[in-house]
């Protein structure tokens, strides 16, 4: 295993990347840009990400001789996404560079450990429980309080893993929907908005951050991103400041997101750290088309071991809109709107709750 401080990447050097969806393509086209091959392993046939490289494996993460042939093929490996299953994360660990770090998927796969993590560290989040059972829920409902959110303590997104607890619900049937033996109840965080921050850091400990931005989901799943967040300069700072934290404490190469709570109280709004993503991420692709330097950009950048790019905003309010099931559908009455790009991910049939692209829109700087 090379260490990451190690890698330097120079143009026609190849990144194998994990995992085939819309975060893997945007990553390969980066990277093209910069003039560095990618090659794809993913276990679907229908990955959108095979769509824009040369080469790619088609093949399970269990499947030992695929991944190893697919190492063999490449000069340092990153991810799209973080369920990456531990035991191939170990097996290409042994062969090349695995940048961000495998080891820190055993924080970030685990709910329960992340809260902790991130406690650690003295950021806040919301009050947290182990669940593993009804009467441990018991425990902690009466420790917690209600409303409260039982998450499964792994493999969950978009609302999937997830259920609110309110007075009165059957907490026995809760948990049996659940389908799970590890579980964390999360306190019901009463916030004025949820923000996030897109950081990056190099080996050498370099952090960038883009600017801080407000996220609006509908039905548990983004809908609509705005940059800058409406927040005041001083939350925005310390917004910042919890990422880089975050990811010094890591020792994170690459692009990372912190999803927070900002909460009004009487002593003024405050932000509580609800996940973090160990990966490019939907709340930063207004930065496509909106910042000097993408997070796909800086991602490549930050793994190849190259400087990373000073993010400067390139208008005074950028949105994106995600393209939800059927919304894809009506792509063409983006492409005459003044400032926006369309992005089309290339999957296969629109369904409810599936990522089928994004639109950006930027609107310029107000002369004076």
């Amino acid at each position: 295993m090379t260490d990451a401080k190690q890698v330097k990447l120079k143009p026609g050097d190849t990144i194998g990347i994990l995992g085939g969806g819309q975060l893997g393509r945007m990553l390969a086209m980066a990277a093209a840009r910069l003039g560095l091959r990618c090659q794809v392993f993913s276990p679907d046939p229908d990955s959108p990400a095979f769509d824009v490289v040369l080469n790619a494996t088609c093949a399970e993460y269990a499947d030992v001789e695929a991944l190893e042939l697919f190492a063999n093929d490449v000069d340092v490996i990153t991810y799209e996404f973080e369920n990456v299953p531990s035991a191939a994360a170990m097996v290409l660990d042994a062969r090349r560079p695995v940048l961000p770090n495998r080891k820190i998927l055993e924080t970030t796969q685990d709910r329960l450990a992340e809260k902790d993590f991130v406690t650690r560290l003295g950021i806040g989040t919301a009050a947290y429980a182990d669940v593993t059972s009804v009467p441990s829920l018991r425990e902690a409902i009466a420790r917690i309080g209600l409303p409260a959110v039982l998450k499964t303590r792994r493999f969950g997104y978009d609302g999937k893993g997830q259920a609110i607890i309110r007075e009165g619900d059957d907490i026995a049937k809760v948990w049996t929907s659940l389908a799970t033996k590890s579980a964390i109840l999360e306190a019901f965080v009463p916030y004025e908005r949820e923000i996030s921050v897109i950081a990056a850091r190099s080996a050498t400990g370099q952090v960038e951050c883009f600017d801080v931005t407000e996220n609006e989901h509908r039905d548990h799943i983004l809908k609509i991103s705005r940059a800058p967040a409406r927040i005041p300069d001083v939350l925005a700072e310390e917004a910042r400041s919890i990422a880089g934290k975050i990811a010094g404490a890591l020792d994170y190469v690459g692009v990372l997101a912190v999803e927070m709570f900002v909460l009004a109280n009487g002593t003024g709004p405050k932000v509580l750290v609800n996940e973090i993503a160990p990966r490019v991420h939907n709340s930063g692709h207004w930065t496509l088309d909106g910042a000097s330097v993408s997070q796909f950009e800086q991602h490549i950048r930050a793994i190849a071991g190259w400087p990373l790019g000073k993010p400067v905003r390139h208008g005074e309010v950028v949105t994106m809109t995600n393209l939800i099931g059927d919304e894809i559908n009506e792509y063409d009455k983006w492409l005459s709107v003044p400032g926006a790009t369309v992005h089309i991910y290339g999957k296969g049939a629109p369904r409810p709750g599936r990522k089928m692209g994004h639109v950006t829109e930027v609107r310029p700087t107000t002369g004076k």
